[in-house]
């Protein structure tokens, strides 16, 4: 692994196609934003011979669009597939976003790979996110190491850093994270720091130079043996420890000396078993070098410690009716399955979908089956379709190589897939299959929007369409209630990208707008009212008369409408003309022009003429007896009422019920829910937390997360409600 003696770079270039499933490697880069994720790809394609110095494509010949990958990542809002070659054996790096908002991209990396490698800064320490995210990998079990950027940076304590992973992901076994190698720092500079200029191997006891800008081998001095002595014994005590030899510790606590193959081969499968998480450091290459410092440890690390694909026990898998079938793992030879982890439009090829293969063989031109699990509730439509697939690729920035067929185990874009969006399954036509979706985090910011002219209204469904297509993580609603469109999104990040893919993207100009929330009008009493309508101007005359008592009813009874006529003063057949014109003028709102729900109208008297009564006039004077009556009640402005669970970690309890109580919410209870955290749960009026995703993140440092749902509608205060009566034309 990363502490063989051995070290040279593959074949130069990027990935091609594999034939088995062995030879492929498949690593999710995870780490806050600013962490040093992107450089890191960089180094790591430097190292492996995909670019060169200048950061131009090795077969290319033309500037690469390796700088549109870096373009694209320092803006932190996609995930990004890089597959390079080294030492036989095709490693596809997928670097994800760092902010929080674009955690559907992360979810995505982490379905594709088989192993996360955790760019952790040796400046900045481990944040809230990356804790939760290790917990994640954690629960499913999935191989992890952890990797120290920004050594270059004066307050860059390697192994102080080394305390923190230890502490933050160790959990009961701190000894389960230890370092594979110590930084070695050259010549103090005038400033007083001392710059790393290479690595001390633990196990090798091996000094792996990379001052020239090429790593090379070299044995330590005695100063340097005994600088790794203590950290190599607790190295090597951690890995006996997780070796499935029960007798390898008590032959080392008898002073036996392990053979350095047997160290690392039980180093090996502690890392791909997921029980043991080595530490490496790493640096960006200087101008001109060839090599960036444990860039060739880390690409050892990754095709001798994590896990091949065949290592993955197979997806959860049913027919698209529900019948479960059962997929071998990983097979190139069984059935079709094949999963859409990224959805992207390219203005010259259309949609290209990033597509990882879990059993059979995708080969271009061939016919597949799209089968898609919906998400009807966030604007995605669902469909069964046959498609047929275009070229296969392996992608490099905004680059294609084609490749020949996608095995088992590897990933691959795929263009022309038009109905395909992420999250769906591809399978053969004739045995169409539905993988288990990966969880969703559920968007809860709200964007109103409008098109700002009446050809980007044209275009606006089309663009809206596309854009949650590509985007699992975000809703699009059309809301009956406030005639809004609503996008909602994850955070300001991601609702700012939307609008900017709209605009740049679609060609499409949308506005902004307040969000509106869909309150409700009830009565606070009984009360009663007389429509009169009655009219004289030639020909047939207008009349109807009505009276009706209203009085309110329990929450989420609705409208109810009794008739109560005695002695045919309204006519049988112009009743539910009343009701008709009750429940419209009920729809319009008889206060401040919201729906009035929860009430019982009461017809019980009226009058009709044998000419001049007519559907229209009795509908007409309902509606003016319902008006009549609000005029002379109380009328409760009624607002929507969340119930709002929000996890917590225990040392921000306090700021997060602090806050719900100033949003006039009401806790209604706390329980632990085990790591240090806290279930609050409360509820809380809708108005009142429109932004609650932005600032619960600022009050928790990024470390809570929350769900809501609809409750109920109840009163507004009296002070609230005027003032949205103030606002309200024609109230």
């Amino acid at each position: 692994m990363g502490d063989k003696a051995h070290a040279h770079p593959g074949a130069a270039g990027r990935a091609t196609a594999v034939d088995h499933p062995a030879s492929v490697r498949n690593v999710v880069l995870v780490g806050h934003s600013g962490s040093g994720k992107t450089t890191l790809v960089e180094a790591l394609a430097l190292t492996a011979g995909a670019v060169n110095r200048a950061g131009r494509v090795e077969d290319g010949g033309t500037v690469s669009d390796y700088d549109e990958i870096e373009h694209r990542q320092q803006r932190s809002v996609q995930l990004s597939l890089v597959p390079v070659d080294w030492d036989g054996y095709k490693i596809n790096i997928l670097d994800t976003p760092g902010y929080a908002d674009f955690v559907g991209e992360l979810r995505a990396g982490l379905r594709a790979a088989d192993a996360a490698l955790f760019v952790v800064s040796a400046s900045d320490g481990v944040d809230g996110s990356t804790r939760m995210v290790w917990e994640e990998c954690a629960a499913v079990g999935m191989p992890r190491a952890i990797v120290v950027t920004h050594l270059e940076s004066a307050r860059a304590d390697f192994e102080e850093m080394t305390r923190i992973c230890a502490e933050a992901f160790g959990g009961d076994d701190p000894d389960a994270v230890l370092p594979l190698y110590l930084p070695l720092r050259g010549p103090e500079a005038p400033d007083g720091h001392a710059p790393v200029t290479g690595l001390i191997g633990l196990l090798t006891q091996r000094l792996f130079d990379y001052a020239s800008g090429e790593r090379k081998e070299a044995e330590p001095g005695p100063e340097q043996r005994q600088l790794i002595e203590d950290a190599r014994n607790r190295l090597i005590e951690g890995i006996i420890a997780e070796s499935e030899d029960e007798t390898l510790m008590d032959r080392y606590l008898g002073g036996e000396e392990i053979d350095l193959k047997t160290l690392v081969q039980d180093l090996e499968r502690a890392v791909a078993r997921g029980t043991f998480f080595p530490v490496l450091a790493a640096a960006p290459a200087a101008e001109g070098a060839r090599q960036g410092l444990g860039t060739v440890e880390l690409l050892e690390l990754v095709t001798g410690g994590f896990p091949t694909p065949l290592e993955r026990p197979a997806p959860s898998v049913t027919t698209p009716d529900g019948a479960s079938r059962a997929v071998e793992a990983c097979d190139p030879d069984g059935p079709l399955l094949a999963e859409v982890v990224k959805t992207a439009s390219d203005p010259y090829v259309g949609r290209v979908s990033l597509v990882r293969v879990f059993s059979g063989t995708l080969r271009p031109d061939a016919t597949v089956h799209v089968s898609g699990h919906g998400l009807t509730d966030r604007g995605h439509e669902d469909h069964d379709v046959d498609e047929r697939i275009g070229t296969l690729s392996a992608p490099f920035g905004k680059q294609q190589r084609a490749l020949t067929h996608c095995i088992a185990g590897d990933l691959a874009s795929v263009a022309k897939l038009n109905r395909a969006e992420t999250g769906d399954t591809l399978s053969a036509k004739d045995d169409p299959l539905l993988m288990e979706p990966w969880r969703m985090p559920d968007p809860l910011l709200p964007l109103a929007i409008e098109a700002h002219s009446k050809a980007d209204e044209d275009k606006l469904s089309q663009g809206l369409g596309r854009l949650v297509a590509e985007d699992p993580t975000m809703r699009l609603e059309q809301n009956p209630a406030t005639h809004q469109v609503v996008l909602w999104c994850l955070g300001e990040a991601h609702a700012d990208v939307a609008l900017e893919r709209l605009r740049n993207r679609y060609g499409v100009q949308v506005d902004v707008v307040p969000h509106k929330v869909s309150l409700r009008e009830t009565f606070a009493g009984t009360s009663s009212g007389r429509g009169r309508h009655v009219k004289q101007s030639g020909g047939h005359g207008q009349f109807a008369i009505c009276e009706i008592e209203v009085e309110p009813l329990p929450n989420g009874s609705g409208i109810e409408f009794v008739d109560k006529v005695i002695g045919g003063a309204v006519p049988r057949q112009f009743i539910p003309s009343v009701e008709k014109g009750v429940r419209a003028q009920a729809a319009r709102g008889v206060a401040a022009g919201y729906p009035l729900i929860d009430v019982r109208v009461t017809l019980r008297d009226g009058k009709a003429h044998s000419v001049d009564s007519s559907d229209a006039a009795f509908q007409t004077a309902g509606a003016l007896a319902l008006r009549e009556a609000a005029a002379d009640a109380r009328i409760h402005l009624l607002e929507p009422v969340a119930e709002v669970s929000v996890l917590v970690g225990d040392d921000y309890v306090g700021a997060v019920m602090s806050d719900l109580s100033g949003r006039r919410g009401r806790v209604v209870g706390t329980e632990q829910a085990g790591g240090g955290r806290t279930l609050v749960r409360a509820e809380v009026p809708e108005i009142e937390i429109g932004r609650y995703a932005v600032d619960l993140r600022s009050i928790s440092h990024g470390t809570a997360r929350f769900d809501r749902h609809y409750a109920r509608h109840e009163p507004m205060p009296q002070q609230i409600a005027e003032r949205i009566r103030e606002r309200t034309p024609d109230s």
